[in-house]
């Protein structure tokens, strides 16, 4: 029998996904307005996302949208059919594969040149923090590359059980209430738990909440055969 903290955290990400399929319709009148949202575009721009991308828990489509001016196709995957079909309207008659799927549970069909990982990093818990990033790892081909954009932003009201919890609970406009994951990662701090996966990812924040970070796996050291499957 798997442990209990285990079945507890699958029943918080089954409650996350609820919220995102309800939230869905309402959902492009939720972004933060606050300083720093622009220096993510920014980022972006500069980092240039070529080739074949994988867009991670892709929503509506925002993303999706900016990720297809530089690359060849692009792959979005989502738990939330609703997400899915607000971002295949959005984005109708360009090179994206849409895929509904669990990330917690999903195994990728193909690697890709860069992996994309808008606003989501944060809503996945400690517990299945090493799990998702050797699921990038699994994405990635020899060389590609990754990219986060993301926010440490969380209300006062929201904290149910205290800011050094990850566990937040928010409201959709019909008044229901759903329990999430948080987690407020500061960029130093992420980048010291990333370097000890094996990633090179610099991550730098903004003039408000957010943050983004840019970077590959580490080079392998001596001995180490590299991955060169594709």
């Amino acid at each position: 029998m798997r442990p209990a903290e285990d079945r507890e955290v699958d029943r918080l990400l089954d409650e996350q996904v609820a919220y995102y399929r309800a939230l869905a319709a309402d959902h492009l009148d939720q972004g933060l307005d606050l300083p720093g949202g622009s220096e993510l575009a920014e980022a972006l721009e500069a980092f240039k996302p070529a080739g074949s991308v994988l867009e991670l828990a892709c929503g509506p489509g925002v993303w999706t949208s900016r990720l297809l001016r530089h690359t060849t196709d692009v792959t979005a995957v989502d738990a939330s059919p609703q997400m899915l079909a607000i971002a295949a309207a959005r984005v109708a008659g360009q090179p994206v594969r849409f895929i509904q799927a669990d990330l917690f549970t999903w195994k990728p069909d193909r690697r890709y040149d860069v992996v994309f990982i808008g606003f989501w990093l944060s809503h996945v818990p400690a517990e299945r923090f090493e799990s998702f990033w050797s699921l990038v790892a699994d994405c990635l081909k020899a060389r590609g590359r990754v990219f986060i954009a993301d926010d440490a932003y969380r209300t006062p009201d929201e904290l149910i059980e205290g800011p050094s919890s990850s566990t937040i609970r928010r409201r959709i406009p019909d008044g229901t209430t759903f329990r999430l994951v948080k987690v407020p990662h500061q960029p130093a701090d992420l980048e010291r738990q990333l370097g000890r996966l094996g990633w090179h990812i610099k991550v730098t924040s903004t003039a408000g909440p957010f943050y983004w970070g840019a970077g590959s796996r580490a080079a392998a050291g001596p001995g180490t055969q590299r991955d060169t499957r594709t």
